[in-house]
């Protein structure tokens, strides 16, 4: 369909060099989507709390310009200072990938209400404020891609996780709702749901565990990062595709 003559367009065009924030880059999957959109020929920065040294890594692995960045992303002072280094080091951002988050699992009746709102803390509201420091200028330059991480936890039931899954089915809400609000400005927002990577999170599940879990799946294997961070590229230049989970899970999410 033909845009009548003079109309504004919704959005605007992809840039050539589009600078990418990728939270929780310093190892696991945030490494292996940093890896894909280089690649992609992204400029990264590439977010991290604790591990400096991971993060440094990962960019020397990268071929266009990149830049470490710190922040503890459960904060919003230290959320918004990062964004400002992200754009006096390459512009402004417009391509966010959410990753950052904790995993700390107990049965509800055992864990303390600092430990729950912790990972609340962390894995919900740190997607808002990094969507709340790069949504403007995305919308005001009317193209934009955040696509937030989330997880099976969030579909399927599993004993232990009430914080982990309340906080992924907050972000899977925050998403399709965000969707709505700045999809007529050329910003999309969609969400990516790993099934079982071997990442530092996924470190502590016994072997009899892994072996189980892959005999249950559609696809009976686990995956590893790179397998799965490619599809991030799908989110990219398509700007009809918004407010979607995309389960990159070997079926897990369909048990």
């Amino acid at each position: 369909m033909t845009a009548p003559a003079g109309a504004r367009p919704l959005s605007a065009q992809r840039p050539e060099k589009p600078v990418a924030l990728v939270t929780g880059a310093s190892g696991g999957f945030g490494a292996a989507v940093a890896v894909e959109l280089d690649r992609l020929g992204c400029r990264v920065a590439l977010h991290y709390n604790r591990a400096a040294d991971g993060a440094r890594e990962v960019s020397e692995r990268l071929g266009n310009d990149s830049v470490v960045v710190q922040a503890d992303v459960s904060d919003w002072d230290s959320v918004n200072a990062l964004h400002h280094q992200v754009v006096e080091s390459l512009g402004e951002v417009d391509i966010l990938v959410n990753n950052a988050a904790v995993r700390k699992d107990s049965l509800l009746m055992s864990q303390s209400p600092e430990v729950w709102g912790e990972v609340i803390q962390t894995n919900l509201m740190g997607t808002f404020h990094m969507c709340r420091a790069a949504l403007p200028s995305m919308i005001k330059r009317r193209w934009g891609r955040i696509i937030n991480v989330v997880s099976p936890s969030a579909l399927v039931a599993t004993p232990g996780q009430t914080a982990y899954a309340a906080s992924k089915s907050g972000v899977i809400a925050l998403t399709r709702t965000l969707a709505t609000e700045c999809g007529r400005r050329g910003v999309t927002v969609n969400a990516i749901s790993p099934g079982f990577m071997e990442t530092r999170m996924t470190a502590s599940a016994t072997e009899k565990f892994r072996q189980n879990l892959a005999a249950n799946l559609p696809v009976p294997r686990l995956t590893t990062p790179e397998e799965v961070a490619p599809a991030i590229g799908v989110f990219l230049d398509n700007g009809y595709l918004t407010g979607q989970v995309l389960s990159v899970d070997g079926g897990i999410s369909l048990t």
